[in-house]
């Protein structure tokens, strides 16, 4: 567990050490503040509850966050310890591949979520600067962050298992943003699919249809568990493969 904690510690450093945090958030802050502006119009506009929620989760540039965060958070997480030769020293090391993989895994994820965190001010935000905002239920908001917690761990353990498997920064991230456009381009899927068995299981796996159902205050347990199960398989097969380079 101390091995955990120090390349935990490790990790979270090297983020905002190197530049890597930063234009993360650079990036994510601009689309943020593209988005409030978004609802700053939709409710002048007189938007509903609904629409507030569904334009702060769901929405494109809610996706194109996504889609800018994961590569750039893993793209490093392995791909620049092979450049450098730093990761033959961290197999010889006394710690497991377990706990390297999950430690990467935790600073990527737990920098994610300070990427959201400042989300959660919008509404405040935006009752200050004079904007009428309906009643507001907290349970489809509760439900949204959740869903954007799991489908972000998702993410970033695809993003993680890319970056393990090259040794170049960029061949990761552009292998990582094929991989989610592709699972993102699925969701497309149930509207041309012919058949009812098709359309189910495209709609099991697709994270923009499971996301609406979160805006909308809908926390399906199928769902929960599709993408706890999903990560973990990821993180396992990441393991693994570390396992086996060790073993070389």
């Amino acid at each position: 567990m101390n091995a955990f904690f120090a390349l935990w510690g490790r990790e979270m450093a090297a983020y905002f050490r190197t530049s890597i945090a930063y234009v993360a958030g650079t990036f994510f802050l601009a689309i943020a503040g593209f988005s409030l502006w978004i609802l700053a119009t939709h409710l002048a506009q007189g938007a509903t509850e609904g629409d507030l929620v569904r334009n702060l989760f769901g929405s494109y540039g809610y996706w194109l966050a996504m889609l800018v965060a994961t590569p750039l958070l893993t793209m490093r997480l392995f791909a620049e310890e092979r450049r450098t030769g730093t990761l033959e020293a961290l197999l010889t090391a006394p710690v497991t591949e377990t706990s390297t993989v999950l430690a990467k895994f935790a600073g990527a994820y737990a920098t994610f979520l300070l990427l959201w965190a400042p989300t959660l001010a919008y509404a405040t935000l935006l009752r200050r600067c004079g904007a009428h905002l309906p009643p507001l239920d907290w349970g489809p908001v509760a439900a949204g962050y959740l869903g954007t917690a799991l489908v972000g761990a998702f993410f970033l353990a695809v993003g993680l298992l890319c970056s393990l498997l090259t040794r170049h920064q960029a061949v990761a991230a552009m292998t990582c943003l094929a991989v989610l456009g592709l699972l993102l381009s699925g969701s497309l899927l149930p509207f041309y699919a012919h058949t009812e068995p098709l359309r189910e299981l495209v709609r099991g796996v697709s994270a923009p249809l499971h996301v609406q159902d979160f805006t909308a205050g809908i926390v399906d347990t199928r769902t929960v568990v599709w993408y706890l199960s999903a990560t973990v398989l990821l993180l396992f097969a990441s393991i693994r493969i570390l396992e086996a380079r060790r073993l070389r």
